[in-house]
């Protein structure tokens, strides 16, 4: 889960953090549990975010928070000159609205329309993502694929859904007094890295 023959990282004082294969690993700590990577051996990394936009994402404004995440990752994935792909699941089915393009601030004005509705085709969109990364991955070996999954946990149906043949991350952005904690339980279905959003606050103080 660390990256492995498909893009070969390290911890240490020296070059850029690596903030995405970071906090697959959990949310670090000290200094020396930031993965770092030159940028003249970084592979090429495709990063897929699967974000929930369901009418439940409304309640405390978990939506709004999400997005504030998913600007400060788009301008990562600007910075370390990653691929992106973007999938949304709200209404009633998943939709693409980006699909392995180089990562562009272009990105904002979308963002900052998004709002959310209607039911939760989570599962839909994730199997579909699934199967987007295994045809990726025939084309192109060599690229290292990663997956974050922005959601609420609130779906009715969980069974069979798929599990990813690279690191994957699930951010819970439940808020509101009363949380059903369901997110927790989808990441281990998933067999993906589980953090909460308001975890994730500190992590642009560590490197002060």
């Amino acid at each position: 889960m660390d990256g492995g023959s498909r893009g070969a990282m390290r911890a240490g004082e020296s070059g850029a953090i690596a903030w995405v294969p970071t906090l697959l690993r959990g949310r670090p700590r000290y200094r020396h549990e930031l993965i770092r990577q030159p940028r003249s051996r970084r592979a090429q990394e495709i990063w897929l975010l699967v974000v929930d936009a369901s009418a439940s994402t409304r309640r405390s404004q978990a939506l709004s928070k999400a997005k504030g995440l998913l600007a400060q990752m788009f301008d990562e994935g600007y910075r370390q000159r990653a691929r992106l792909a973007l999938l949304t699941a709200s209404g009633s089915q998943a939709r693409w609205q980006y699909q392995g393009h180089k990562a562009s601030r272009a990105l904002q004005p979308w963002l900052d329309s998004l709002g959310a509705g209607g039911g939760t085709p989570l599962p839909e969109a994730l199997q579909q993502a699934a199967d987007w990364l295994q045809r990726r991955a025939r084309r192109y070996p060599d690229e290292v694929q990663r997956v974050w999954v922005l959601t609420d946990g609130r779906i009715k149906e969980t069974a069979g859904l798929p599990q990813f043949a690279c690191p994957c991350c699930l951010i819970d952005i439940e808020q509101g007094p009363i949380r059903l904690g369901r997110a927790r339980q989808l990441a281990a279905q998933l067999n993906a890295r589980y953090q909460a959003i308001d975890d994730l606050k500190i992590i642009q103080q560590i490197d002060e």
